[in-house]
């Protein structure tokens, strides 16, 4: 008996199939695409599809462990995706230039993968301990994806363009990993783009520092996911992108607040020692960090970003409820909102910020109403993390236009199908510990 659970336990299940699409997406470097289809088609995206049509098929069944019945972020999730096909059918209904008709099929297409990858998160990961696996393997490939940012920043060298993948084609984002700010590279890492890397760094951040607190817990080496802690940290530093800050900060408020104090204290103590240590180890990076905030007034890149919102009032004003359609304001004709709530309401109308912030909020709700169910440290961590993660993710959307980067859109919409799935399991071990007892009087 003992054999056949240990069997069982180790088959494959959802989670499983998800370390594939984390490693699509985190360690095959961003810049790759398909080569044999007619629309931009990353790696990660066709796992995603592929996810999406086990989702269908599985819930035709009943033996296959995929999860039933209603969940807020699945919920959330279906008007996310009915509010985005009514956008689309309305604005092909009119007059779509062809470049414009292109790109949001395309854009329609990656859209229903993300919130069908969420989908499957929530009901394919049953267990905390399999929701776990996955995150470990998610912060490994981040650890990876940091270090060769590492490269990057310190020796100029961009080991991801070496990268060739057979059946894959390289698609040119206009961006060079080894660019600079003041007298350092901006590191890329796989990525597109140092903000999306300073971004995702910071999202592996406090998963990290849960798996260290774990390791101890248990017993067992804690190395690693300190290295993993530190160099996730550090990168998001290296980026020199204000959201990454932004989101540090923001990180480090939540777990402070959030875990128990024998955890957020020493954490925070430790994060303080390290960001001093870093300072010292870089010459002139804290004054490079620090002008990025004292003097934004004045920063080219700051007033780039923020003169185009007139404009963009006057796009919204067009067609405000539901937008012009996704993916058709497009910046080679028209012109860079680094601010994904702006670009929304553009081509989604305010019905679709309203749907883009309620992922958040249901992502934010799910964590802390799992953390208030469930008895069990490793799910209350979790759910802790998950918050600090939808926070900055949703901070990170006002910085820059977030859906239009893969890795940071793929990375989100993981964490919100986790925050679903993390529920799903409080649920169930809070209706396995109120359960009466078979045999008691209340029985």
């Amino acid at each position: 008996m003992a054999d056949q659970r240990r069997l069982t336990e180790q088959r494959a299940d959802g989670a499983t199939l998800l370390i594939f699409y984390v490693l699509a997406l985190l360690v095959v470097p961003a810049r790759f695409t398909i080569a044999f289809v007619p629309i931009t088609l990353p790696p990660a995206l066709f796992v995603a599809l592929c996810l999406a049509v086990v989702w269908f098929a599985a819930h035709l069944v009943d033996h296959l462990a995929m999860a039933k019945g209603r969940n807020a972020v699945r919920t959330l999730l279906a008007a996310y995706v009915v509010l985005h096909l009514t956008t689309y059918a309305i604005a092909t209904r009119r007059y779509l230039p062809a470049d414009e008709l292109s790109v949001s099929d395309s854009a329609l297409v990656r859209i229903v993968a993300m919130a069908a990858l969420a989908v499957f998160v929530c009901d394919a990961v049953r267990t905390g301990e399999r929701l776990g696996r996955l995150l470990r393997v998610m912060v490994g490939c981040l650890t990876f994806g940091a270090f060769i940012g590492l490269i990057q920043f310190g020796l100029g060298v961009d080991l991801a363009s070496y990268v060739t993948l057979p059946g894959l084609r390289v698609q040119d984002n206009g961006y060079s990993a080894l660019e600079s700010r003041s007298i350092f590279f901006r590191p890329a890492g796989t990525v597109n783009h140092p903000i999306e890397f300073g971004l995702v760094c910071v999202l592996g951040v406090p998963f990290a520092a849960h798996f260290v607190f774990q390791a101890r817990d248990r017993g067992e080496p804690q190395g690693r996911w300190w290295f993993a802690l530190s160099l996730l940290s550090l990168m998001a530093i290296l980026s020199l992108s204000r959201t990454a800050i932004i989101g540090l900060v923001v990180t480090g408020i939540v777990l402070g607040l959030l875990l128990p104090r024998r955890r957020g204290l020493p954490l925070l103590g430790v994060g303080a020692v390290f960001l001093g240590g870093a300072a010292a180890v870089v010459p002139g990076l804290f004054g490079t960090v620090t002008s990025m905030f004292s003097n934004i007034e004045d920063d080219p890149s700051f007033q780039g970003r923020t003169k185009d919102y007139d404009g963009a009032w006057l796009e919204i004003a067009k067609h405000p409820w539901l937008g012009r359609g996704f993916g058709t304001f497009l910046p080679s004709k028209y012109t860079i909102l680094d601010n994904q709530y702006l670009l929304t309401m553009i081509e989604n109308g305010y019905l679709g910020l309203l749907a883009f912030v309620l992922l958040f909020l249901g992502g934010i709700f799910a964590a802390l109403r799992a953390r208030a169910l469930s008895k069990d440290e490793n799910i209350r961590g979790i759910a802790v993390c998950l918050v600090g993660a939808m926070l900055t993710s949703a901070l990170g959307a006002a910085t820059f236009d977030s859906l239009s980067f893969s890795v940071a859109t793929g990375l989100t919409f993981l964490l919100i199908g986790a925050s679903g799935a993390l529920l799903r399991t409080a649920r169930q071990e809070a209706a396995v510990r109120t359960a009466p007892v078979s045999g008691s009087p209340a029985s």
